[in-house]
């Protein structure tokens, strides 16, 4: 069984995270600055004592993962516009993960209700033993059943301290794995869905927003190896955003500083992920732990 204290950090983020859903669902609107709704967000996270475990995700339309603004963001949430808000919490470095779809156009509350619908029974399925390939094969009918497309290559996570991602995946779609779900493994679950006609697969675009340390060795300046402190002790293997580092430095040239550590491979990007097709991606996201006789949604 996980120690006490553990589950008890494990719950404290996942109380912060849900109450972070339901301000998403509040303040999130069109027309809203997408830099403010990352920055509102993250302190939210941390004026209610948690950590953000990653940049405030905010994908529009067709981007599924990966985009938080940079620090001179000046792009808006669209009108009519299908919304994915991703956030995390940590306490301790013990995660809980999270996310939400808002749809500013009737058109995708079909497909918003088929993620969340699919996220529910995979939830309800989740228990030691099970198969995380049965879990797919669970998501996908849920999907397919209502007419729209899984995301084939995105996939829920095992979560560890420290770790976003981590171990045995949980896909949207059955595979050929025979990985069991065991007891005291904590999974954010989340199904992306996309219509009928969209390739059902994501890409990457050269650019990204969010970061993690890789490695120590490499840089040679002073600065660069200040820099790579911080982000170490700061932020450990969990992604960052360069815009907070900004805020750290308080410095107006750290943008060759911070190259530095791109170049040597110290510091490695996540890249923007889009459908494939350009499709509109809706997404449902909770953590859990698995517990004997099923599991417990912690962001709930």
């Amino acid at each position: 069984m996980l120690p006490e204290d553990v589950l008890e950090c494990y719950r404290r983020a996942g109380k912060i995270t849900a109450e972070i859903r339901e301000l998403s669902f509040k303040i999130v609107r069109e027309g809203m600055p997408i830099l403010a709704v990352c920055e509102e967000l993250e302190k939210a996270i941390t004026d209610r004592g948690g950590k953000p475990a990653f940049p405030v995700n905010v994908g529009i339309n067709e981007v599924a993962a990966h985009y938080t603004s940079p620090f001179d963001d000046s792009s808006v949430i669209p009108p009519k516009s299908i919304v994915k808000v991703d956030f995390g919490v940590h306490i301790n470095g013990f995660i809980a993960d999270s996310a939400i779809t808002l749809s500013f156009n009737p058109e995708y509350y079909p497909m918003v209700s088929s993620a969340e619908q699919a996220l529910k029974e995979a939830i309800e399925n989740m228990r030691p033993g099970v198969k995380v390939s049965e879990i797919g094969g669970i998501i996908q009918r849920a999907i397919s059943k209502r007419g729209f497309k899984p995301i084939s290559n995105l996939t829920g996570h095992k979560v560890e301290r420290y770790v976003l991602h981590t171990g045995k995946s949980l896909p949207n779609v059955p595979e050929i794995d025979g990985a069991r779900i065991a007891v005291d493994e904590v999974f954010a679950v989340e199904p992306f869905v996309t219509v009928s006609t969209g390739e059902g697969r994501v890409k990457s675009l050269d650019q990204g927003h969010i970061f993690k340390f890789n490695k120590e060795k490499g840089v040679k300046t002073q600065r660069a190896k200040d820099m790579l402190r911080l982000i170490k002790e700061e932020y450990s293997s969990l992604p960052f955003a360069l815009r907070w580092l900004r805020r750290r430095f308080q410095e107006s040239d750290i943008d060759p500083v911070f190259q530095e550590l791109i170049s040597s491979r110290c510091v490695v990007s996540y890249p923007i992920l889009v459908e494939a097709s350009s499709k509109p991606v809706a997404q449902a996201e909770h953590t859990v732990v698995i517990t004997e006789k099923g599991c417990e949604v912690l962001t709930a």
